[in-house]
């Protein structure tokens, strides 16, 4: 784990950047420019909400909950649910959770313990209190990982947030060292796969707010054996090199589907509101309209434009090759 002198150096956890990680990270960063210059960094209220009740339902499907996603659109719209009432709170809390994700700074340890309150209240006593007990994780009939002894997690956390806070590694690799991390000190008594996921999507949006809705736990749900056995390898090895492959691998997976899938759902009245977002009360042409949707045709622009103007959203300005407009 981490050794630390505050005034002085914090340590690394163990881990290697390889070329494998190299390539990913050069392809996740290519995608998120494509999702920069088109916009995609903020999907409609309704692709928001769709990807939140995705994210939610996988996560905690990983951990055993029975809830569909019928059923925790159900809930959010308060309607009567008929499911185990364990399964519900978990859902209502990770509801809870999720809606406040932007109150909380990724940096700052009391503010993991306020999330896992959140996520974990009524659900077990000491919700949001690091652990003091040893703990074993079982699977099946055998120990899996003996996480470290109770008195040495507050020590160690505060370890793992100086190295998320300091180091300058690139904040997608620090990601996924902080979920291996956080997942081999297993703070909490219960809550902490949850929580691994969710504190890494909370680190992400602080440099790329796409995601904020990305239903990255979806993906891990999908490769669920997978992702146990990148926790276990990297456990055994003593580094996280081989689940930060399999992490950044799940990212630029996700991404590439919100591409697929976006390019081709974006209408009108989303592009006219992602555009009037990036342009503010700044005039502009149809041109600059065409280079932030580069995906559409010409005449698809000018429809685009034409209708706006026709429900009072912009304001027209000259004719035919002068033509400007301006957000009202």
């Amino acid at each position: 784990m981490i050794l630390s002198n505050d005034s002085i150096i914090v340590m690394k956890p163990p881990y290697i950047i390889t070329s494998e990680i190299l390539k990913l990270v050069t392809s996740i960063s290519e995608r998120i420019g494509e999702i920069n210059a088109t916009h995609l960094y903020k999907p409609t209220t309704e692709l928001r909400k769709k990807n939140r009740i995705k994210t939610i339902q996988s996560s905690l499907e990983i951990e055993g909950n029975t809830l569909t996603e019928e059923q925790i659109t159900a809930l959010l719209e308060n309607k009567r649910v008929i499911a185990p009432k364990k399964d519900i709170l978990e859902v209502q809390n990770a509801i809870k959770v999720y809606d406040k994700l932007n109150k909380f700074n990724p940096y700052q340890l009391k503010d993991l313990e306020k999330a896992h309150l959140v996520l974990m209240n009524g659900l077990i006593g000491n919700a949001g209190k690091l652990r003091t007990t040893n703990v074993g994780i079982i699977k099946g009939s055998k120990i899996e990982h003996v996480a470290p002894n109770g008195i040495m997690v507050k020590g160690l956390m505060k370890d793992l947030f100086a190295y998320l806070k300091k180091d300058k590694d690139l904040i997608l690799i620090k990601s996924c060292v902080f979920h291996y991390e956080f997942e081999f000190v297993h703070p909490f008594i219960d809550g902490n796969g949850r929580m691994g996921r969710l504190w890494q999507t909370l680190i992400l949006m602080q440099q790329y707010p796409v995601f904020e809705f990305l239903p990255i736990e979806n993906l891990i749900k999908q490769k669920q054996n997978e992702y146990y056995t990148k926790l276990s390898e990297s456990g055994k090895k003593g580094s996280s090199t081989p689940f930060i492959e399999f992490m950044l691998g799940i990212i630029l997976n996700t991404l590439e589907a919100l591409l697929q899938s976006q390019n081709k759902t974006l209408r009108t009245d989303d592009r006219i509101a992602l555009f009037k977002e990036k342009i503010c009360q700044n005039k502009f042409n149809r041109k600059d309209y065409l280079q932030s949707f580069k995906n559409i045709s010409a005449p698809t622009a000018s429809r685009d434009l034409k209708r706006a103007v026709e429900q009072s959203i912009l304001m027209k300005f000259g004719e035919q090759r002068l033509t400007e407009y301006q957000f009202k």
